[in-house]
Formats: C-alpha cells, sequence, structure tokens
C-alpha cells in the first residue's frame, strides 16, 4: 500500500495543472476593476487641482482689477465661488485669503483653499476629503488709476 501512494500523490500533482491559469482568469477582472478604480480617484484628485488652480487665476485677474483692497478681496471671493460652481467643484470649507497695498505696479496675491470629498465623482462611494490650495498673483496695470490727459 504505500508503493500506490506516492504515485497517487504524483497523479493527482501532475492532475492540477492549468489551475493558475484558470484562477488568472477568474482573478483578471476583479483585478481590472481596482485598477480603474484607483485611477477614478486619482482623477478626481488631479481634476480638483486643475481646476481650483483656475479659480485662483481668475480670481487675482478680478481683483486687480480693483481700485481698493477691500473692493479687491470681494471681487476675489465672489470670482472664486463662481469659478469653482460653474466648473462642477463642489467645496467644503471653501476659503479665499487676498493681499494687495492696491497700488499701481504692485501685485495682487489670491489663495484659495478647499476640500474636496472623493464619493462625489464615484459610485461606490470613496469615504474621506482632501484639502487643496491654489494661489495665483497678478500685476495691478500701472496707468489703470491715473487721470486722463486732458481733463474731461
Amino acid at each position: 500500500m504505500t508503493a500506490t501512494r506516492p504515485g497517487r500523490v504524483i497523479r493527482w500533482l501532475r492532475a492540477e495543472r492549468g489551475s493558475v491559469t484558470a484562477e488568472a482568469v477568474l482573478i483578471a477582472p476583479v483585478l481590472v476593476m481596482l485598477l480603474v478604480f484607483v485611477a477614478v480617484v486619482v482623477h478626481r484628485g488631479v481634476d480638483a487641482r486643475l481646476r481650483l488652480d483656475d479659480a485662483a487665476h481668475q480670481a487675482a485677474r478680478a481683483a486687480s482689477l480693483q481700485r481698493t483692497p477691500a473692493a479687491a478681496g470681494t471681487a476675489a471671493e465672489a470670482t472664486a465661488t463662481s469659478a469653482l460652481s460653474h466648473a462642477g467643484l463642489v467645496c467644503r470649507d471653501a476659503s479665499v485669503t487676498t493681499s494687495t497695498s492696491a497700488s499701481p505696479g504692485s501685485a495682487v496675491v489670491v489663495s484659495v483653499r478647499c476640500t474636496v470629498g472623493f464619493g462625489q465623482a464615484l459610485i461606490l462611494g470613496v469615504p474621506g476629503s482632501r484639502t487643496l490650495s491654489a494661489t495665483a498673483s497678478e500685476v495691478i496695470d500701472t496707468y489703470r488709476s491715473q487721470p486722463a490727459a486732458g481733463g474731461a
């Protein structure tokens, strides 16, 4: 009887040929779905970052057109909020910070900070969020606040 047992084991091992291929065929769709899922989450973060950069740039441009620091801050906040809304980016705890002296030739610096949830773009609802920030600056035109030559 001891002579037949090793023979059975060897036959059993040889009968398992091709099982790795079957396992790979069964596991491949799961791995592809996982890869797509990770790609969608990464894309959500990159897309939010690009839209936030664009909103900061638009806000800085709007602030640079104003004549007072208070008006620049108001314009920057309104423009950033509008740009984020039109871009489809839903922010929790969005904040806009503006720093300027509003004198011709100086710069306006606008920082936009936004907390983006990952679950909004996915059917599966990924938990968690990430706080992103973007900063943009614009130079105030040197001749914008000088009166026109010749009066009237």
